[in-house]
């Protein structure tokens, strides 16, 4: 399915630059009122980045949250800053229908694992940051992307497939925020390899025949942000699209 994104600072949507904070476009458009906008178009689940959040868990947008989801009908799945029990608590207490993991997947594998066995696989995606080196080892990059891994994406699906991985939102991150058309040989590739796992790809995206395209690579979810905070298609287009291919 279609699942539009929005980054979030102090309450109002923006973008970064390949996550750079220092590269940031502000959008002069009111989050209900985009967010009622997908949700009048069929849109069944919306993808949240926490940004305050994610540079610093104290600052995360909890009491925005709670309004959202208080005057959207639409689900939501919400990233940045989690690195708690306590702070994956909070979120389902709210009424989120997914939490997005990252870096804390990587850092603290054993905790992590533990969420999975309390809230189960359907409510947790892990999002994994890939730079794709010469040799083609898709290598997981943590913190904002400023440290490596050393870790494969293959390594980390295969170990959490063990405690019931379901979702993987995986981000070439020499694609993100560029408009320059999705890696189609890596979601191709890792869709084969992990057939029980439901990718959302991300980063990107610049037309509709990109959306084609990912389906066509065996693709579960497609997440778009910019090219619609951009009208480079609308949302209906969007959701066509994918329904029809």
């Amino acid at each position: 399915m279609i699942i539009p994104a929005i980054d979030l600072m102090n309450g109002k949507i923006v973008r970064l630059y390949q996550g750079n904070y220092s590269k940031k476009m502000d959008y002069n458009d009111n989050v209900y009122t985009r967010l009622n906008k997908y949700n009048i178009h069929g849109v069944k689940i919306i993808h949240i980045v926490d940004l305050d959040g994610a540079k610093n868990p104290k600052n995360r947008q909890i009491s925005l949250f709670r309004k959202i989801l208080s005057e959207v009908n639409v689900s939501l799945q919400i990233g940045g800053g989690i690195r708690t029990e306590q702070d994956v608590e909070i979120l389902f207490k709210l009424g989120v229908k997914r939490v997005v993991i990252s870096s804390s997947a990587i850092i603290n594998p054993k905790e992590v694992k533990k969420w999975f066995n309390i809230y189960g696989g359907d409510s947790i995606v892990l999002a994994l940051d890939v730079l794709i080196d010469i040799n083609k080892k898709k290598e997981i990059l943590i913190n904002g992307w400023k440290n490596y891994s050393k870790l494969s994406l293959e390594d980390i699906i295969s170990e959490f497939s063990e405690v019931g991985l379901k979702h993987v939102l995986c981000t070439d991150i020499s694609k993100d925020g560029t408009l320059l058309g999705p890696n189609l040989d890596l979601y191709r590739e890792i869709s084969k390899s992990f057939q029980h796992i439901k990718f959302q790809s991300s980063g990107g995206v610049s037309s509709l025949h990109d959306i084609f395209s990912l389906k066509s690579c065996g693709i579960h979810d497609v997440i778009i942000g910019r090219s619609l905070l951009e009208n480079k298609f609308t949302i209906m287009e969007a959701v066509q699209c994918w329904q029809n291919v």
